[in-house]
């Protein structure tokens, strides 16, 4: 079943009016006797589950408060601080093997080494592959220019 939201003003003086109930705090901090702004207007039953968007069926809460209560609803983990990827691609854990002093990225996709140079095919060769066709390519039929061709 699709719930039909309201768009545009007519839902911007929804939220309004269903924030205005709780003068603008979050419920779940207000029963822990505590003052925080509401920022999100949350359905009690959501309406992915089945619920209806009306008055009734909303609370005022916080983003901590909306993300604890959200988990709950659907079976998540709640992140807590310090864990995941930061912007740069590391750890955000401090305790990470890859954060602490010293610590060495590991090398991307797999490839120890860089290339050096291509094939005929265009595919990269690493130094050691050129120096390996180089010293095995003179025995056998080749004289060892298409090596020396690759790494150019």
């Amino acid at each position: 079943m699709t719930v039909e939201r309201l768009r545009g003003r007519a839902g911007q003086e929804q939220r309004a009016r269903r924030l205005a109930r709780t003068n603008g705090l979050c419920e779940r901090c207000m029963a822990a006797d505590r003052a925080t702004i509401a920022t999100v207007v949350d359905h009690i039953v959501p309406l992915a589950k089945g619920g209806s968007d009306e008055d009734e069926n909303t609370r005022n809460l916080c983003d901590p408060c909306h993300q604890v209560v959200t988990a709950e609803q659907f079976g998540h983990q709640v992140a807590r601080g310090a864990r995941g990827v930061g912007r740069d691609g590391r750890p955000t854990n401090p305790e990470h093997p890859w954060r602490g002093a010293g610590a060495r990225r590991p090398p991307r996709g797999g490839q120890s080494r860089a290339p050096v140079g291509r094939t005929p095919h265009g595919r990269s060769v690493c130094s050691e592959t050129v120096s390996r066709v180089k010293s095995s390519g003179s025995g056998e039929g080749g004289d060892g220019d298409e090596a020396e061709d690759q790494s150019r």
